[in-house]
């Protein structure tokens, strides 16, 4: 099901936009049309289906609307054309539309944002941050200990609660702002590059744990990022815009094998394929049997990452089975890695 819909959306900053959508319409670039009327193109003709409780990521390089685009979500984007649809729990809402009630439900109990720079209060303690946003939702203090103190669990921040938010590191305020925003029990979370500001080993750890929690929470996840590794680490689809405009959306997969066009191109062919590849990107399909293959290192699912099956294949050498339905669909071998990583570089 669909938990975000973009339609033809476009976002212009500034006054009398008219001129400024016929050259976006025309194709005139983002620089163009600034030179010519003053205004900033944000976002041109947009249209997006964000899953229920899948991690989109959009991304692309400094200034290519992905922020932008990441905020329509909850009306805080210019939209001067085009349409935003999000939906929870049997209803829609158009925050461009509905009345100031609806646009205040929307960003108390379906959308939720996690920023860059964390944006606690400092002079609150822990739990209190992690409650603030139940607090202006008018919560009654009972329930709100309650969601506090499972959320604060489950980001491993217990021991923390008490304390100023002050006193702890760059990556557990970040995890602060996360149980926040787990803690109004909104479906839809908006993360503008959260963790950009972190030293690299704290954020691969809050990677790994936004993945853990996504794993028992299934948010809907919009995440924006301009590092291509993050991205492809933790999208499910990743949206690649330039210049306002969504180039390509797909699995990091498809986007590899296929990039839309020779900018997309050049954002991945440096990636490593290992980081994105999966069981059945590289197995010599049928049951059969092992073979020349060795014995049996054990079974994968066809969506397990390569990098396990290369573990797999490290710790047990022999072959690596592929079985879905409970049937086996293929086999992998370390040759059978070795050329289908040949084979994907030379895609590239």
């Amino acid at each position: 099901m669909t938990a975000v819909q973009f339609d033809n959306v476009s976002i212009i900053f500034g006054n009398n936009p008219k001129r400024a959508l016929e050259m976006a319409d025309a194709g005139r670039s983002r620089d163009e049309i600034g030179e010519e009327t003053g205004l900033v193109l944000g976002v041109a003709n947009a249209s997006l289906s964000v899953k229920e409780g899948e991690i989109l990521v959009l991304m692309g390089l400094s200034g290519s609307g992905k922020s932008t685009l990441l905020r329509a979500v909850n009306g805080l984007a210019p939209v001067v054309r085009g349409d935003v649809q999000v939906f929870n729990d049997g209803k829609t809402t158009n925050p461009y539309t509905c009345s100031p009630k609806g646009l205040r439900d929307l960003r108390m109990h379906t959308v939720s944002m996690v920023f860059q720079q964390f944006g606690l209060l400092p002079w609150r303690t822990v739990a209190e941050n992690v409650g603030f946003g139940l607090e202006l939702a008018g919560t009654g203090e009972a329930e709100r200990q309650r969601a506090v103190a499972e959320q604060l669990d489950l980001v491993n921040l217990t021991q923390w609660a008490d304390r100023k938010v002050n006193e702890l590191s760059g990556g557990m305020q970040q995890r602060v702002g996360l149980a926040r925003a787990f803690a109004t029990g909104a479906p839809i979370l908006l993360m503008d590059e959260p963790f950009s500001a972190l030293d690299p080993l704290i954020r691969t750890r809050l990677q790994d744990e936004l993945l853990e929690f996504q794993r028992r929470l299934k948010k809907t996840i919009l995440f924006v990022s301009h590092d291509l590794d993050e991205a492809f680490r933790i999208g499910n689809r990743i949206a690649i815009m330039e210049g306002g405009r969504i180039i390509q959306c797909g699995t990091p997969q498809e986007i590899v094998r296929n990039p839309a066009d020779q900018y997309v191109a050049d954002f991945v062919q440096n990636m490593n394929p290992i980081s994105m590849l999966t069981a059945r990107d590289v197995m010599r399909t049928g049951a059969g049997t092992t073979g020349d293959q060795g014995t049996v290192a054990g079974t994968a699912r066809p969506e397990t990452p390569l990098v396990e099956i290369i573990d797999a294949l490290a710790r047990h050498p022999g072959a690596v089975g592929v079985v879905d339905n409970g049937s086996i669909i293929g086999t992998i071998s370390a040759q059978d890695i070795v050329t289908g990583l040949t084979l994907h570089r030379r895609k590239d």
